[in-house]
């Protein structure tokens, strides 16, 4: 059962579960906190695993400023502040790995480790047109359920299309009770649009693993793998077969993946 937490100038919705070392999910563009649920049902026997709608998605409201990775970052870190939790194993995906790169530029202290999914560190040309693309989409869809179907043939394996997995997800969407608005999703596509960490990579300084699908056609394998060149010490994974949200497709890879990380870093200490 989630709650709203106050966290700064905004209260965010979050999800929590389990005991353990505590691990924050930052998810990606229109995803709510339950884009997480194979994490938070699956990672709980080992980690406090925290989840929370972004501003401008589900339960958290859209604030009249504008958005940006560094000021969702600072959200994230009022976050864990308002829970008391001193250090965390941030994981980010897409969107919300911008945000994770951002918290740990910024609030380095409160970073133990960093695992970002489907990253990049500045959109190229083709996904600054494929971001410009989605940002008209919802205005011109006929339906709800066109955008969606749309929508998500970028975001999962041809298997998931084949066997009907995205069929179930579409219904799902559909049924969510708190669709994001028009104007929160043009809101997060354009900070999607601004991210750029190219020139401040080198001074991330925590653990960090990088994930990347094989078949991703929003962020190919050369984005993950320039973002872990460009933080020191980083390691770089494809997983094979997979597409842009490998952490719902199949999760039980992906939690072993993230967990032997997390173990790793904590032996380290």
């Amino acid at each position: 059962m989630g709650e709203r937490v106050a966290a700064g100038d905004v209260e965010l919705w979050v999800e929590r579960r389990g005991q353990g070392p505590d691990v924050l999910l930052i998810a990606g563009l229109g995803d709510p906190a339950e884009a997480w649920q194979p994490q938070l049902d699956g990672l709980a026997d080992r980690y406090r695993v925290i989840a929370f709608d972004n501003r401008g998605a589900a339960r958290t409201s859209l604030p009249e400023k504008p958005l940006s990775a560094s000021s969702m970052a600072d959200d994230a870190g009022a976050l864990l502040r308002a829970l008391e939790v001193p250090s965390a194993h941030v994981a980010g995906f897409s969107m919300g790995s911008a945000i994770a790169q951002e918290l740990a530029l910024r609030d380095p202290g409160l970073v133990r480790s960093l695992v970002l999914v489907s990253t990049y560190a500045r959109p190229d040309a083709l996904f600054s047109a494929q971001l410009n693309f989605w940002r008209w989409l919802p205005e011109v869809a006929p339906s709800e359920r066109a955008f969606f179907e749309a929508f998500f043939t970028w975001v999962y394996t041809p298997r998931a299309h084949a066997d009907g997995s995205v069929d179930e997800i579409v219904e799902e969407a559909l049924d969510f009770p708190h669709q994001q608005s028009i104007e929160a999703f043009q809101a997060q596509v354009d900070v999607c649009l601004a991210h750029d960490t190219v020139d401040r990579l080198s001074e991330i300084a925590v653990p960090t693993l990088v994930l990347s699908g094989e078949y991703d056609v929003i962020l190919p394998p050369r984005f993950g793998q320039a973002v872990a060149a460009g933080i020191p010490g980083a390691r770089f994974e494809v997983m094979a077969g997979e597409a842009h949200q490998p952490f719902q497709e199949v999760p039980d890879d992906f939690n072993a993946r993230v967990d032997a990380f997390w173990r790793e870093v904590e032996t380290r200490g």
